[in-house]
């Protein structure tokens, strides 16, 4: 596959112009309803598909499969990552209005790491052609290891990463607004939505060790394999608060997300015995995962939408608007250090 210099920046210009319209639409702190959830998660899925649509029309059929192969791969394990993102914001009460901005900067976060853990991959895989069998086999151990543990939860109270963060960072007790860092007393502390912020990061990196070599099962194009998972990423916000409240429902969809691994596992294992094309990969895929859902839905049939239950990491409450007045944001103070604004001149 032929991809031109100007086509990896013509991606990335549409990524961040993308991202520059998000963040602008939810500038203002409010609470996303279903439907803006839905409807910013139809842009998405249709920007996913225009661009396999293109992919299709300028290299071929069989590339414009593999990214369709991968887009879904993705798109279905990000769903366990949506849920997990559910987990850690009931455990520290974040307010709904604040939570768009930690996943805004989350899935910036996870572009990055991403696009890393991808060139890492294409660069061991072009040097090192027998790591797909290493590959491979973590795919298998990691979908049996999610099958055995579907009935567990994550508990972000027992989580290292919390608790270095709090050895390590001063933290308040209060939200702030949308503010990570302010100034209490004359002291930078953290606000519980900087800790927050931090496991979000963290819990996407765990899951890209997953997913990354899962498409890499389908592809091994690093053109494909970063616009598959860039385009199925994107649309994880919007996702989230769509399907927050129903994740009680999806009862089997773990069972299904580790048949998917072991699946594409599987495949990469027997990719110099048995060809196995594009279309029966992806048709495999579809099926499991439509499977899971329906029987997860009609197993919970008449059940609602309801608030995520997590054990509490902590007592966290909204600072009042006489705090937020005295806690004054880190970058206005050095604004003011650096122009001299607020000083006084005898």
């Amino acid at each position: 596959m032929n991809v031109p210099l100007w086509a990896w920046f013509a991606v990335l210009g549409v990524i961040l112009v993308m991202l520059a319209v998000d963040l602008v639409a939810h500038r203002h702190a409010h609470v996303i309803g279903v439907r803006e959830a839905a409807a910013w998660s139809v842009v998405w899925v249709v920007l996913g598909v225009a661009f396999g649509a293109l992919v299709w029309r300028l290299w071929g059929a069989e590339f414009g499969q593999q990214y369709f192969a991968g887009y879904v791969i993705e798109k279905s394990l990000a769903v366990d990552n949506v849920f997990v993102w559910a987990i850690i914001f009931a455990a520290f009460a974040v307010p709904r209005e604040y939570q768009h901005r930690v996943l805004f900067l989350g899935v910036l976060g996870a572009l990055v790491f991403r696009g890393i853990f991808i060139a890492a991959g294409a660069a061991l895989i072009e040097n090192f052609s027998w790591v797909l069998y290493i590959f491979a086999a973590f795919l298998i151990y990691t979908g049996w290891r999610m099958f055995r543990s579907r009935n567990e939860h994550v508990h972000p109270e027992k989580s290292r990463i919390l608790r270095a963060f709090r050895r390590f960072v001063p933290m308040t007790d209060a939200y702030a607004g949308q503010r990570f860092l302010v100034r209490k007393a004359g002291v930078v502390v953290a606000t519980p939505l900087l800790a927050v912020l931090v496991l979000v990061e963290v819990t996407d990196i765990v899951f890209a060790v997953d997913s990354i070599p899962a498409i890499f099962a389908v592809t091994s194009e690093p053109f494909l394999v970063f616009t598959a998972n860039a385009f199925a990423i994107l649309g994880l916000r919007a996702m989230y608060f769509l399907l927050a409240d129903l994740i009680h429902r999806f009862i089997y969809l773990k069972v299904g997300l580790s048949a998917v691994l072991i699946w594409v596992g599987i495949k990469m294992l027997l990719l110099d015995v048995l060809y196995i094309p594009t279309t029966v990969s992806l048709a495999v895929v579809i099926a499991i995962l439509t499977v899971s859902i329906v029987a997860s839905l009609r197993a919970t049939r008449g059940q609602g939408r309801r608030e995520v239950e997590a054990v509490p990491v902590g007592a966290f409450r909204v600072a009042s608007e006489d705090e937020v007045a005295a806690l004054e944001p880190v970058l206005r103070r050095r604004t003011r250090a650096t122009t001299g604004v607020g000083s006084s001149h005898g």
